[in-house]
């Protein structure tokens, strides 16, 4: 699944077209290298995505394409938030 399309589903960011963005400025990693839109992820992958003013980590635990809203939490395991500064 792509990185961007996981971003949507996971609900970790709202809309497709601004995880594309995002990761477009170089500002989601994945195992820690600068990834484009369309990377690959896969099951254990660490995604981290820097926000405004915090970064946010998560690990990859389960892929689904559809995805309800009550279960999109369900698709990775919360690793850490960091502020910014």
């Amino acid at each position: 699944m792509r990185v961007d399309k996981f971003l949507k589903l996971s609900r970790l960011i709202k809309r497709r077209t601004l995880a594309k963005e995002v990761a477009e400025n170089e500002r989601v990693l994945v195992n820690d290298k600068v990834v484009k839109p369309s990377k690959e992820i896969h099951l254990g992958d660490k995604i981290t995505i820097e926000f405004g003013n915090k970064i946010v980590n998560v690990k990859v635990v389960f892929l689904e394409t559809n995805v309800k809203k009550e279960d999109a939490s369900s698709l990775y395991e919360f690793i850490s938030e960091e502020k910014k500064i």
